[in-house]
């Protein structure tokens, strides 16, 4: 199977018209033919979190470097990463992504040398700090071994075939503007993980995508966000993963204009037994 990797985050429509600046980051990480890392964030961007674009950059650039860690202690032992990953993906490695990202934090905070907030006893108020950067968190890690999702906060990782859209992972839909956050103490408890065995992929063409809640949002209910899911889909099958990506910044800036005007950030993995066109 050909493999491609590709992604946008746009600056959401009303974002553009007050002036605010895109909060979401995505990152890709393409180990080897086999092995792909991606992860997208979505900094809150409200009033009390001025800081969470960095927040969203610091958490897609621990997971990569988290799940890549792991996957460099388990070279050649997939097995043993598995067995691993389903035992202790929400929670130990759930837990070292929430303390590399608070540790990565505070330090860039104080080489910024922003404002110290103090609690009641005059300490170093870190929550109140984190709250600054606050930001949700979507991974996937796919070898030809298995497949590994983590989801904090809002967001969609689908899965696109022959036999329709799936979600990889079923997470909690959070009623109102409230979601799970990195900032939050003891985030990784929010933290949901899946990992499945990878079978041999059956079909001509497989899609994964992680999207920010802008763009499931811009639709009027999920049938209609899975839609255009498959609309993706059928795109890449009929026209290539070059002619999508070189397109899909303008898509993506017009779904936000039509739909609920926030950021939007799509990262796709598309697999297809024939070469790109």
């Amino acid at each position: 199977m050909i493999r491609s990797v590709f992604g946008e985050s746009v600056q959401g429509a009303s974002h553009i018209r007050s002036g605010k600046e895109c909060q979401d980051s995505l990152k890709k990480v393409e180990k080897d033919e086999n092995t792909v890392i991606l992860a997208v964030a979505d900094g809150h961007g409200s009033d009390s979190c001025p800081y969470s674009k960095t927040g969203s950059y610091v958490a897609v650039n621990v997971f990569c470097k988290i799940l890549g860690d792991y996957l460099a202690t388990y070279e050649g032992q997939p097995e043993l990463l598995l067995t691993f990953l389903n035992r202790e993906g929400d929670t130990k490695v759930a837990q070292a992504i929430d303390a590399e990202w608070k540790r990565r934090i505070l330090k860039i905070h104080a080489n910024c040398k922003r404002e110290v907030v103090l609690d009641a006893d005059l300490n170093k108020d870190k929550g109140a700090i984190y709250k600054m950067y606050g930001s949700t968190l979507l991974g996937l890690v796919i070898t030809k071994d298995f497949l590994f999702a983590f989801q904090l906060g809002d967001g969609d990782i689908v899965k696109v075939s022959e036999a329709g859209v799936q979600n990889v992972i079923e997470a909690e839909r959070i009623l109102g503007t409230e979601t799970y956050s990195l900032s939050k103490d003891q985030s990784w408890k929010n933290a949901i993980t899946f990992v499945k065995k990878e079978d041999e992929v059956v079909g001509r063409s497989v899609m994964y995508m992680l999207s920010s809640d802008g763009l499931a949002n811009s639709f009027k209910n999920d049938d209609e966000f899975k839609k255009t899911c498959n609309d993706y889909y059928a795109l890449l099958n009929e026209h290539g993963a070059k002619a999508v990506s070189d397109h899909l910044k303008t898509w993506l800036a017009e779904t936000s204009e039509l739909g609920c005007g926030d950021d939007i950030t799509a990262l796709f993995v598309y697999y297809n037994q024939q070469e790109s066109k």
